[in-house]
């Protein structure tokens, strides 16, 4: 069993930026993928970013290329997502999850975090 929490969430004026972070604790120590996800209000929750377990690969959705960037501190067994030139349409709650390999589905994620509320201003 794998316990996610997020943190990092806020509120923020379009263009500003927020950094997220997901701890992990239990079997922290295995080799997982880690995604962020977000979800807004009447949506499904969608893909927004993967790392590997050994963060040698990255993947990003689309809209948040050039924006977004995840990265992970394995030694740490965290996982962050740094959020650039934010947009209204960003807003959302934010989840991070575990995976046994890298993946852009649902699906394919073991654990998740509860989350954390974004929320961009205009």
């Amino acid at each position: 069993q794998v316990q996610l929490v997020e943190s990092g969430g806020g509120v923020v004026q379009a263009g500003g930026s927020l950094r997220l972070s997901c701890s992990a604790s239990g079997h922290a120590g295995g080799r997982y993928a880690m995604g962020w996800f977000r979800q807004a209000p009447g949506k499904e929750r969608e893909f927004v970013a993967a790392i590997t377990w050994n963060a040698d690969n990255t993947f990003y959705k689309d809209p948040v290329k050039g924006r977004f960037t995840i990265s992970r501190h394995r030694t740490e067994n965290t996982v962050y997502l740094q959020m650039n030139s934010l947009k209204p349409e960003d807003s959302a709650v934010y989840y991070c999850a575990a995976a046994y390999n890298v993946a852009v589905v649902r699906g394919a994620y073991r654990y998740w975090g509860q989350g954390t509320q974004v929320t961009v201003s205009s």
